[in-house]
């Protein structure tokens, strides 16, 4: 009898033992969700891999059609900078099969050519653009200096280095069709657009980027003649800034947040290399050099900033432009007008905001004088 009382004061100690136990774990729990930090966003880089999705938070990314470089500097270092709003990945997607559906799919951002854009308009996709990146096409068409041919009408009997169907063979087509030139009298060859085909006299030019222009620090550097053409009256948007059309309608005024970063992005680039560039080379290190992150920037300076312009902008004539040149290229047919694709009030919305910016700070100084700001965000970094 003894025994099994025995045993019984043993079992309830050891019960007693465990509800303790639990208690003390359970306490413990509950006090490292009180005091355990919230995981910050990546700020010192942009992912590669991944897109953070949020309910809450419409639009939670921002996608590039291309490679981290100066073509996306102002996104870089939006992002880096900390422009953007904390909830916004940023992700580069080179050579993605659909990019523009992409990012409707996504609700997210995104930022790729003008004739990307316009076709996937076309083809359905409920997408509206609402900026430029970069506000002129970057296609340029190159020959050696010492070979004397400087316009267009100079490559008559000659031969061309080009990519088929790129956006640049398109544009440049377009461009030689509206200056009366006879294209059956240039030849082309596919694929041979490098450098190295213009320096050996493969080709006698080749349509090229202006971030892909030979450096003069470069060991094989040979001069070139650059036939741009917006100086030839061909004018189009270069890289543009979308999303979906319902996202833009029901969430105005966050996409409108970001545009005004991605334009005091673009600032900051712009505004001092010696900040600016090492933001951009630490993007992708392993690839990126600060020397030629200069040199591409400065090429590609009158795109983003044009005299007279404003950082983002566009207009109906560029669009009509570039409507016709896809047209003309049958790249498509006008299924979608440009007004109900191309939004021009956003930004106009971001420049009124920062003109009330600078209003207030004037009046706040006791300043009769008016100016633009600096930052046009409502929150000067």
């Amino acid at each position: 009898m003894p025994r099994k009382q025995n045993k019984k004061r043993t079992q309830r100690r050891l019960l007693r033992i465990a509800a303790a136990l639990l208690t003390v774990m359970a306490l413990l729990g509950s006090g490292w969700l009180i005091v355990r930090p919230e995981s910050p966003p990546p700020r010192d880089g942009i992912s590669p891999h991944r897109v953070v999705k949020r309910a809450d938070s419409i639009p939670s990314a921002l996608l590039i059609d291309g490679q981290l470089g100066p073509r996306f500097a102002g996104e870089i270092v939006a992002h880096r900078r900390g422009l953007l709003p904390p909830h916004v990945d940023v992700r580069a997607e080179p050579g993605a099969p659909d990019f523009v559906a992409d990012v409707v799919r996504r609700g997210a951002i995104g930022v790729t050519t003008g004739a990307a854009f316009l076709a996937a308009a076309w083809r359905g996709v409920p997408v509206t653009a609402f900026a430029a990146s970069l506000l002129e096409t970057p296609t340029v068409i190159l020959t050696l200096e010492s070979s004397g041919l400087r316009r267009p009408s100079d490559l008559i009997g000659k031969t061309i280095g080009h990519r088929r169907g790129s956006e640049g063979d398109i544009v440049v087509d377009a461009m030689l069709t509206q200056l009366g030139l006879p294209r059956s009298r240039i030849s082309k060859i596919d694929g041979a657009d490098s450098i190295a085909a213009l320096r050996t006299g493969t080709v006698d030019a080749i349509i090229s980027s202006v971030d892909r222009l030979p450096q003069p620090s470069d060991a094989d550097f040979v001069r070139t003649n650059r036939m741009a053409p917006q100086d030839f009256a061909i004018h189009v948007p270069g890289l543009v800034y979308f999303t979906s059309t319902k996202l833009l309608q029901e969430h105005r005024a966050e996409v409108l947040a970001i545009l005004e970063a991605l334009i005091d992005g673009w600032r900051f680039v712009y505004a001092d290399y010696a900040r600016s560039v090492p933001v951009i080379v630490g993007s992708d290190p392993g690839r990126l050099r600060a020397e030629r992150v200069r040199f591409d920037l400065d090429q590609q300076r009158d795109l983003v900033l044009p005299t007279g312009g404003r950082i983002g902008d566009y207009d109906d004539s560029r669009w009509r432009t570039l409507r016709d040149v896809l047209i003309f290229a049958k790249v498509g047919d006008e299924t979608v007008p440009l007004p109900q694709s191309v939004d021009f009030q956003l930004l106009r919305e971001a420049y009124r905001r920062a003109r009330e910016t600078a209003s207030s700070a004037a009046i706040g100084r006791g300043s009769d004088a008016v100016g633009f700001p600096e930052s046009t965000s409502s929150v000067v970094k």
